[in-house]
């Protein structure tokens, strides 16, 4: 059984030497065939050339292009490569390398998604503003599969050549929560198992905490529109015609009890909520229809 360990990488001469390192010693001392392959998302520090000493397979982009294509770029490169089951972890050094094992170990046991979570257990050191966050998509994505997930924005976990090969990321935003649900709704067999986390570098995603929460709002919202649409669209319409029926109900009361027509605007402002709102609604309908 072959695995390949994949590892996105950008600006990360600090710590790549060691995480391929702890890697190599506990690959070796497990006796697996396998291999360590860096994808480089355009670094402009000392990140390949270090990666390269270690003896790690290295494939460059040619420009930062951000996690979700570097992720596809790794699933690429991986399936070329014929791997049986392949791990990702992070270059920053805040998994543990002999976790590893254990996310191997899972596969074998018959799962096909394996996630390291954190909030399962011990966090060294993690923002308040980004526990918050984690939480909330790990929350929606629960919700939306109908699957308890404590930690859906894990960068640590294992999955088999059947799951890179047949789930596509499409979105350039939310890979770690895409390849979960459409996991799950593929009816693939998901588990969670509880990892500890060391103390990392300053996230590069993160600017600040307002920063933060607004790609985490718009994350989310995302999220919902792409597999929720009928729920989506549905709320998004059904206040707008609740909005028009109002206005309209306010209309009718004040000709039934004064005897006054007017109020033209209002009239056509609340036709118009109506119609929007339908429409709106519709698209919810249709988007559901494609989804499945």
């Amino acid at each position: 059984m072959k695995v390949i360990i994949t590892i996105p990488a950008y600006n990360e001469e600090h710590n790549i030497s060691k995480v391929i390192n702890d890697i190599r010693k506990v690959m070796t001392s497990a006796n697996y065939t396998y291999k360590i392959l860096i994808v480089d998302d355009g670094s402009t520090d000392k990140t390949v050339e270090l990666a390269k000493k270690e003896g790690a397979i290295v494939y460059s982009h040619p420009k930062n292009y951000g996690l979700a294509e570097t992720f596809k770029t790794e699933m690429e490169r991986c399936l070329k490569s014929n791997a049986d089951i392949i791990v990702h972890t992070d270059a920053d050094n805040q998994y543990k390398a002999e976790d590893i094992l254990r996310l191997i170990k899972e596969i074998e046991k018959g799962n096909d998604l394996v996630l390291g979570s954190r909030f399962m257990g011990h966090i060294e050191s993690m923002s308040l503003i980004k526990k918050l966050g984690n939480k909330a998509f790990s929350r929606v994505v629960s919700k939306i599969t109908k699957t308890k997930i404590t930690d859906a924005q894990t960068g640590f976990r294992a999955f088999t050549k059947d799951v890179a090969k047949n789930i596509k990321i499409i979105s350039n935003f939310t890979y770690t929560q895409e390849q979960i649900i459409k996991a799950i709704k593929q009816k693939y067999r998901i588990k969670e198992i509880p990892i500890d986390t060391r103390k990392t570098r300053k996230s590069k995603l993160m600017k600040n905490p307002l920063d933060f929460a607004t790609k985490a709002g718009t994350n989310l919202f995302r999220i919902y529109r792409d597999y929720e649409p009928l729920k989506f669209f549905g709320t998004i319409g059904g206040i707008f015609i609740i909005t028009g029926l109002l206005i309209g109900t306010w209309l009718l009361y004040l000709f039934l009890t004064t005897g006054r027509m007017g109020r033209t605007p209002s009239a056509i402002l609340s036709m118009l909520l109506i119609v929007v709102g339908a429409q709106i609604t519709s698209f919810g309908f249709l988007a559901d229809m494609n989804r499945k």
